[in-house]
């Protein structure tokens, strides 16, 4: 494998001699991979795409590359280092965005962003005050951006899309489960009219439309070594015209409770206050010159949103037999639903108190 991936990484336009290629990282899609250099050469990430998740990868590196443009000419114009403030593809020696090997995958660069941390996990209020920053920060960065970008996942966050997908889930029941969830079933059927009628305001354009990242998880804010601020947002496949509010919720999702998305122990599972109050501080300060009161009015049922979505998913993957996310042991693909299904709940009860924080 070791000598494959050389040769691949041998196919884009990097600086200096490869001094070795390790894996990185535990993604749920992705293969990735860390490429050393020798002498002062950046060192760069290497991935394998899944294009049976991303069907259209060329048009999902040219979502990336639009959008990595635009923030370097921000980063630029405000006196920053755009090389090191926003993500940078590295093109193949041909040119292209991604390479395709012999088996037909597909491959693609970005340079590594040195003196930096990603943090797994958020561990205290201020490191969740500043992933919500960094994710404010980066939309704001893309506020003004007009170019058209490509719908990459049908449907990714579309609350709507994701019930029909659950109904034809449920109508199937392909891998024979629907008799033993009766009570999870039941439980997201009583939140489907909630759920609709929020997503109507974004059919009628009351909530606007904008370019997001999808999947901000804490490890997708790079944070500088030493100040621990917020240099920059990787990992930019899933980037594509959504909703902010996507991208908030999603943050409130993984950053607020203090237990991992399959956490089997469901009395362990809640979502913590302080650590919702310190996203918010953090994401405003960056965020809030360009947000519409819509928008804000919805930012704590976002939680709430995304939390619900993703539970579906997971579950909707379990009734499929588990073709869609990566899983470790049996019933994994559950155990991440019930754990979403329960961060809801918390997220129910304290609801009034998160929305008078946003207030």
């Amino acid at each position: 494998m070791k000598a494959e991936l050389q040769e691949i990484a041998s196919q884009f336009a990097l600086e200096g001699a490869i001094t070795a290629i390790d894996s990185l990282g535990e993604g749920f899609i992705n293969d990735t991979f860390i490429v050393r250099t020798a002498g002062d050469a950046p060192d760069y990430i290497l991935q394998r795409k899944n294009k049976s998740i991303f069907p259209d990868v060329p048009a999902m590196m040219e979502n990336i590359r639009k959008v990595t443009d635009h923030i370097r000419r921000r980063v630029a114009a405000a006196g920053g280092d755009p090389r090191r403030e926003a993500m940078t593809v590295v093109a193949t020696r041909d040119g292209k965005l991604y390479h395709v090997d012999a088996q037909g995958e597909y491959w693609a660069v970005s340079v590594f962003i040195s003196d930096t941390i990603a943090y797994n996990k958020a561990d205290s209020p201020e490191l969740a005050r500043k992933g919500g920053e960094g994710i404010g920060k980066f939309q704001a960065q893309l506020a003004d951006f007009t170019e058209p970008l490509a719908e990459t996942i049908k449907g990714f966050h579309n609350i709507r899309h994701r019930f029909v997908q659950w109904d034809e889930a449920l109508r199937r029941d392909a891998a024979g489960r629907v008799k033993d969830l009766a009570e999870e079933i039941g439980w997201i059927e009583s939140r489907r009219d909630e759920m609709l009628s929020f997503w109507s305001k974004v059919e009628d354009g009351t909530i606007p439309t904008r370019v997001t990242h999808n999947d901000t998880k804490i490890n997708n804010v790079m944070l500088d070594e030493d100040t621990d601020h917020a240099v920059c947002v990787i990992d930019l496949d899933t980037v594509m015209p959504g909703l902010v509010l996507y991208d908030f919720g999603d943050m409130v999702r993984t950053v607020t409770p203090p237990t991992e998305e399959d956490e089997e122990d469901l009395d362990k599972v809640r979502m913590r206050m302080p650590m919702f109050q310190s996203i918010v501080e953090g994401y405003l300060t960056a965020a809030h010159g360009f947000l519409t009161q819509a928008e804000i009015d919805q930012l704590a049922f976002s939680g709430k949103l995304i939390t619900l979505e993703i539970g579906i998913r997971f579950l909707t993957d379990y009734l499929e037999g588990d073709v869609y996310f990566k899983t470790e042991r049996e019933r994994h693909n559950l155990h991440r639903a019930r754990t979403q299904l329960k961060l809801v709940e918390s997220m129910e009860q304290q609801m009034p108190e998160m929305e008078e924080c946003i207030r």
